[in-house]
């Protein structure tokens, strides 16, 4: 049947559960039949009689009239339209899928696209991405060019989408798409994940539903500008493109150049739109991020504890309290480096990549040993990418950083911070020895916080001869860097933080080993920003950390359990100042990192199951389970508080109908336990009926707080 489509021109590509039917019949316009469900033979030759028609896998500017495009270019000689026709197409096999090239050219001019469709077939993941090539004596200037384009058969089809700002990201929102267009953008330069986020879902069964209908997700890789958009206009498709924004982009191609677009990641389940994070999460895992097979430590970072004021005996009873928590690793955050303009805030020192000896007389390599003294690791916080104007860097090298020209630069956090110009290959070994240099010195530094608190805010590079390039060429420059750093310390972990959650996308995280989730630490509002995060990213990349209260960011107060409860359900870690803790604090930390341990492997390597969200009522439920269903954790949190509450029952995901669990409660802080502590439940009754959980802790009076949380361990007998 496959040599059959193929002499008709069309070829499937196949997952585990679902199907992408693509027509590339030789002379004609590619297109997409079909991406869905996983397709039998018969009724994949027969979708055109079920009323699925074709549509263009990859629209061009030119002679199709108003239809949204992919690409649009302008020739030489100045035409502005395309006319790409398939001339051939490549077939072949990889360890874990296939791929499907389809290489079309212009009828008139020297232009080709090779689109590029590659699957996961366990993960349930589909690829796509354009070559775009320029084989003309004369240059050709791209205006659009978009990594794919995929039609979705109207219906109820509802976006589920994230937005958000500084200290408030990855928020959810959720509508149906209706005439006209949807566009969501981002043009930040060296972020992109502050005010709305390069992945979106499309569910294809009404409002959205976490563990059941249709689903479609979306991810592009790609971590500068981006722009997706959505049009739904009067046929019978809703036409979703995905691609590097255009705006101030401009690319010409030269004699014989080829443009590689970022990677476009589609997904689909029937399982609703937690079915698709799981399948992002295991591609994520295996695929994409930095040694997603490793388990992440708990770790204390010194930033909310102390800020700017670092010394030595300071980092070592920071040490000192997350070794005796049971923690596996301490970073030191900023404010320990600069030698002529020490760093003592945010205006100066950015570049001076040196120890502060006033404040660190024994340097770097003496914390290293000390962490090691006391049993783990030690971390440090850089911002490579970034100078301040008051640096000894910045005085040497003024012709670093991105500026247009005849134009002042323009400034950053503390009114003299300024982006060093990636494009330029000294930049990019300058960038690349504050690494090589910190790690030949101290070979024991276990991790590396890499911060960018600034975006471009100018448009212009001192270096590039192209201003439309930079962009791109930044990109290009980072991603240089970060690979020379991978192949020289492979086993470093990194983390991506940009002002908190800047740099939660694909594009970046093959070189990182887990993104900053938010610079907001409160555990109220954490549990919406992890929500949403968790739609694309899975646990083992979210940093969450137990913070001090009232919390810096919105004064609240919430208990050291509900806090603790919180950050269980990503990678754990801490943000505190531990010698402001009471005791009976701390033991509550110790006993959560503890528990944690006995459950990391389910929450950084399980199936996700969203169960209730917090945007829905007064409480919010999700779960992690293994693979083999043996094993399962399970979040409660109240969120809200009112006088004559009633809760529902929590029906579980993800476990065996036929098996046995008994029920445990982790970190415990209530003076009785639960009912169904050490209890057994038949997984067919907790995913039928579910559990009911109190409205409250059952504390001392002291200890009562308007917010609540569990966390129960299943374990199949």
């Amino acid at each position: 049947m496959n040599l059959i489509f193929a002499l008709l021109g069309v070829f499937i590509l196949n997952t585990s559960g679902s199907s992408l039917v693509l027509d590339a019949t030789e002379g004609r316009e590619a297109r997409i039949v079909w991406y869905g469900a996983r397709l039998q033979s018969e009724d994949a030759a027969q979708l055109r009689q079920a009323g699925f028609a074709s549509q263009s896998a990859y629209p061009a500017y030119g002679l199709k009239g108003t239809a949204a495009t992919a690409l649009s270019a302008i020739q030489a000689d100045g035409n502005h339209t395309l006319d790409l026709r398939v001339v051939s197409v490549q077939e072949s096999e990889w360890e874990h899928g296939r791929r499907i090239e389809i290489l079309s050219r212009d009828a008139v001019y020297p232009f080709t696209v090779k689109n590029v469709f590659l699957s996961f077939t366990d993960e349930d993941i589909i690829e796509t991405w354009a070559e775009i090539s320029n084989l003309g004596k004369k240059p050709v200037e791209l205006t659009r060019y978009d990594s794919g384009c995929l039609s979705i058969h109207v219906g109820e089809v509802w976006m589920s989408s994230l937005y958000g700002t500084w200290a408030n990201e990855g928020r959810l929102c959720e509508e149906p798409l209706t005439r006209g267009w949807k566009v969501i953008s981002n043009i930040d330069g060296t972020r992109n994940s502050h005010t709305s986020h390069a992945e979106v879902m499309f569910s294809l069964d009404g409002k959205p539903q976490e563990n059941a209908g249709r689903v479609i997700g979306a991810a592009l890789e790609w971590g500068g500008d981006y722009e997706l958009r959505v049009q739904t206009d009067d046929t019978d498709y809703h036409k979703f493109l995905a691609g590097i924004n255009p705006d101030n982009s401009e690319i010409k191609l030269t004699r014989d150049e080829t443009f590689t677009t970022p990677r476009l990641a589609y997904s689909f389940s029937g399982e609703g739109l937690s079915g698709v994070s799981r399948n992002f999460h295991r591609w994520g895992r295996n695929y994409r991020l930095a040694h997603g097979d490793k388990e992440r430590k708990v770790l204390l970072n010194s930033w909310e504890g102390v800020y700017f004021d670092i010394n030595e005996p300071g980092m070592e009873q920071m040490m000192s309290d997350i070794a005796s928590m049971g923690g596996e690793l301490f970073v030191m955050d900023d404010g320990w480096f600069g030698d002529k303009y020490p760093r003592k805030n945010d205006s100066s020192s950015l570049g001076d990549w040196v120890v502060d000896k006033s404040k660190l007389p024994g340097g770097i390599p003496h914390l290293v040993q000390a962490a090691e003294e006391r049993g783990i690791k030690f971390g440090i916080w850089i911002e490579p990418e970034m100078t301040n104007s008051v640096s000894e860097l910045y005085e040497a090298h003024p012709d670093w950083i991105i500026k247009a020209a005849s134009r002042e630069p323009v400034y950053g956090r503390g009114g003299t911070q300024l982006v060093l110009d990636l494009s330029n290959p000294a930049v990019q070994d300058h960038v690349f020895g504050i690494v090589d240099r910190l790690m030949k010195e101290n070979p024991g530094l276990d991790y590396i916080k890499w911060d960018s608190n600034m975006d471009i805010n100018v448009h212009g590079s001192q270096y590039l001869k192209e201003q439309g390039r930079l962009d791109t060429e930044y990109w290009k420059g980072l991603a240089k860097v970060l690979d020379r750093i991978r192949a020289a310390y492979p086993d470093l972990t990194i983390q991506a933080c940009a002002s908190g959650g800047g740099r939660a996308n694909w594009g970046v995280l093959p070189w990182f080993d887990e993104f900053w989730t938010s610079d907001n630490t409160d555990a109220l509002q954490r549990i919406y920003m992890q929500w949403g995060t968790s739609y694309f990213f899975p646990a083992i990349a979210m940093a969450s950390h137990i913070s001090a209260t009232p919390n810096h960011t919105v004064y609240r107060t919430t208990s050291i359990k509900f806090r603790c409860d919180v950050a269980m359900s990503g990678r754990l870690g801490m943000e505190i100042q531990p010698a402001g803790m009471t005791d009976k604090e701390k033991e509550i930390c110790r006993q959560a990192i503890s528990d944690y341990k006995k459950v990391r492997p389910i929450v950084q390597f399980g199936d996700i199951y969203r169960l209730v969200s917090p945007y829905d009522g007064k409480f919010a439920s999700l779960m992690y389970a293994t693979p083999a269903k043996d094993k399962a954790v399970l979040y409660w949190w109240k969120i809200a508080n009112f006088y004559d509450e009633h809760f529902p029952a929590v029906r579980l995901c993800g476990l065996d109908p036929d098996r046995k669990y008994v029920v445990r409660e982790l970190n415990r802080v209530d003076l009785r336990p639960m009912a169904i502590e050490g209890k057994v439940f038949t997984g067919r009754f907790l995913m039928e009926n579910g559990l009911v959980m109190p409205a409250s802790n059952d504390v001392e009076w002291s200890l009562k707080s308007d917010w609540s949380s569990r966390v129960l361990y299943l374990e199949a007998l």
